[in-house]
C-alpha cells in the first residue's frame, strides 16, 4: 500500500518576506515630509508616554524583571531611572506609549497605530549607542530613529491597507512585530538573511486573539499588548543575529502556514470582497506614504473611530449642558469599523472598557465640554451617574457614505454625526465632524495643537527648564537630526 509523503524540498523566503526585507535593506528616505511628521510623531508618541506615569496601573508593570538589576550600557526609559536590557526596555516603552490610547494611530482595513514600533527602535537605538561609545565608535543620530520609524510605520500600514486581520479575529499588534523586528534587525547590522529570518520568526509566533479590545472581555491587556510586540521583536531579532534560522515558507506552506492556520478568509467580511483568498493582498509598494498620512490623537486620549464624535460632542456642548435632564435620544450616525469595535451596552468594567464605547467617549464631552484620560477612571465614573444616563439614551446608526469614505484611499474620513432630541420635542442641528484635527487633510490646524499637546504632557515629568530644552530641540528638524541617541535619552532621564 503506497503512502503519501511530504517532500522536503526547503522554499525560497515567501515573497512577503523578501519584499519587507529588501525595503528595509534599500529604500532611501527622502521625503522631507515624511521626516517632518516623524519628527512631530517622536515628540507626541513620547509625550504620551510620560503623561502614562501618572496612572500606578502602567507603572506597576516597569522595570527590572529582577529588582536591582544592573546593565552595562542599558537603555533607558522616558520619564524613569531605569536602564534596562533592550527587550525589557522595549516592553516598557511601548506600555508606557500605549497606555492611554493617545498615539498616533493608522486605519485601514486594518487598524494600529504605528507609533507602537518606537518601543523596539528607541531601546536598541539607545542600547547600540552607548555600546558603540564604549568601544571607541560613533553613536546612532536621532535621524536614524526617524527613518527606522517611516520604515516600521510604512510596513505596519502598508500590510494593513488591504488585509484586515480583525475580521478573522486577529489582533493588529501582530503587524508590530512584524514591522519592529524588520527595522530592528537592520539596526543591529542585519544582513538580508538575517533579517528575513527574523520577519519568519514574526510570522510564525501567529497572533493574539482580539478578545481583550472587545465587550464584554475589554481590559488593560490592550493597554500593553503593544509593548509586548515590539519587546518580542527585538528579542527576535538578536536570536537572528545569534544563526537562529529561519522558516522560509511560514506564510504559504500548506496546512502548517500562517495563511493556512491563521488567515483563513472563508469568514472574512465579504464587503472588502475577500471570503475567497487566504492569501495577503497589497494594493502599493513600501515608501513613505504611512507616515505621510498618519492620524495624530490631539485633542482626545479616545480610540480613533471615536475622535470625531468627541469633536462634535464638544461643540455640541454649550447648547445642551443647561438641559442634559430634558434629553430624549441621542442618535450618533457612523461607520461600520466604529460598530463593529466601540458600540458597547450595559455595564463598562474598568478604564480600558471605556475607552473603547463612543457612548461613553460622546457622553463625557457633552456633559463636561472635554475628555481626558482621568475620565476613564472608576472613580470618575461612579461619581457621575449621568454618564450611564446618557449612553441609555443613545442610537447607533451605520451610515453607507461614511463607510465608503472610510476606505476611500483618497479620503480615509472618519465620520460621526451627532443630534440631540430634547423631550419637548424640539432638537439640535445635527454636528457632523468628518475629518479629526489630527488628520493629514488638518496638518497645518492639527501641528500647533500636537506642540501644545506635548508641552503639557513634558511638564507632567520634567521641571520647566528641562521641558523647555527638550522641547526646542524636538521642534528644530536640523539639530534633533544630528543628535546622538544617547545624548537625546539623557534628556529624559529622572
Amino acid at each position: 500500500m503506497s503512502v503519501n509523503v511530504d517532500l522536503n524540498n526547503r522554499p525560497d523566503y515567501d515573497t512577503v518576506i523578501q519584499d519587507i526585507a529588501d525595503y528595509v535593506i534599500h529604500f532611501k528616505i527622502e521625503s522631507a515630509e515624511a521626516l517632518d511628521t516623524a519628527r512631530n510623531c517622536l515628540m507626541d508618541t513620547l509625550g504620551c508616554g510620560l503623561l502614562a506615569l501618572r496612572f500606578p496601573e502602567c507603572t506597576k508593570h516597569l522595570g527590572p524583571i529582577v529588582e536591582g538589576t544592573q546593565v552595562p550600557n542599558g537603555a533607558r526609559v522616558p520619564g524613569t531611572s531605569y536602564r534596562l536590557d533592550p527587550v525589557k526596555a522595549a516592553w516598557d516603552i511601548g506600555c508606557i506609549i500605549r497606555w492611554l490610547d493617545y498615539n498616533d494611530t493608522w486605519l485601514a482595513a486594518e487598524w494600529g497605530h504605528p507609533s507602537d514600533n518606537l518601543g523596539g527602535i528607541l531601546a536598541v537605538a539607545d542600547h547600540l549607542s552607548q555600546l558603540r561609545i564604549s568601544q571607541g565608535k560613533s553613536p546612532l543620530l536621532m535621524r536614524e530613529v526617524l527613518e527606522a520609524m517611516i520604515l516600521a510605520h510604512e510596513i505596519q500600514g502598508v500590510i494593513a491597507l488591504e488585509n484586515s486581520f480583525n475580521r478573522v479575529g486577529l489582533c493588529h499588534v501582530l503587524l508590530v512585530r512584524v514591522a519592529s523586528v524588520a527595522v530592528v534587525t537592520k539596526m543591529l547590522g542585519g544582513d538580508r538573511e538575517q533579517i528575513m529570518a527574523a520577519i519568519s520568526q514574526a510570522w510564525v509566533d501567529g497572533c493574539a486573539l482580539r478578545t481583550y479590545r472587545h465587550a464584554p472581555n475589554a481590559g488593560s491587556r490592550k493597554s500593553w499588548a503593544a509593548g509586548d510586540a515590539t519587546s518580542r521583536a527585538v528579542r527576535l531579532a538578536d536570536m537572528s543575529m545569534r544563526g537562529e534560522m529561519g522558516i522560509p515558507g511560514v506564510l504559504t506552506a500548506k496546512q502548517w502556514g500562517f495563511y493556512a492556520v491563521s488567515f483563513n478568509k472563508n469568514v472574512a467580511d465579504q464587503q472588502l470582497k475577500t471570503a475567497d483568498k487566504q492569501t495577503f493582498s497589497f494594493s502599493q509598494s513600501y515608501g513613505t506614504y504611512v507616515m505621510e498620512n498618519v492620524l495624530f490623537k490631539i485633542s482626545f486620549p479616545a480610540e480613533f473611530h471615536a475622535q470625531t464624535a468627541c469633536e462634535a460632542a464638544v461643540k455640541l456642548h454649550p447648547l445642551v449642558v443647561d438641559r442634559l435632564s430634558e434629553i430624549a435620544k441621542i442618535v450618533i450616525r457612523t461607520h461600520d469599523s466604529a460598530v463593529r469595535i466601540i458600540s458597547k451596552q450595559g455595564p463598562l468594567a474598568n478604564p480600558a472598557d471605556r475607552d473603547h464605547c463612543i457612548q461613553y467617549m460622546t457622553a463625557v464631552p457633552l456633559i463636561f465640554g472635554g475628555l481626558i484620560a482621568e475620565h476613564y477612571e472608576d472613580d470618575f465614573h461612579r461619581d457621575n451617574p449621568l454618564i450611564d444616563e446618557l449612553r441609555e439614551k443613545m442610537q447607533i446608526e451605520e451610515v453607507p457614505q461614511y463607510c465608503e469614505d472610510y476606505y476611500d484611499p483618497n479620503k480615509r474620513s472618519i465620520a460621526n454625526a451627532i443630534q440631540i432630541y430634547f423631550i419637548d420635542g424640539t432638537a439640535t442641528e445635527e454636528v457632523v465632524v468628518e475629518y479629526p484635527i489630527g488628520h493629514r487633510r488638518r496638518r497645518a490646524q492639527g501641528i500647533p495643537l500636537l506642540e501644545k499637546k506635548f508641552q503639557a504632557n513634558l511638564a507632567t515629568r520634567f521641571p520647566a527648564d528641562r521641558s523647555q530644552t527638550i522641547y526646542q530641540l524636538c521642534t528644530d528638524q536640523t539639530k534633533l537630526e544630528k543628535t546622538a541617541v544617547n545624548e537625546f535619552m539623557d534628556l529624559f532621564v529622572i
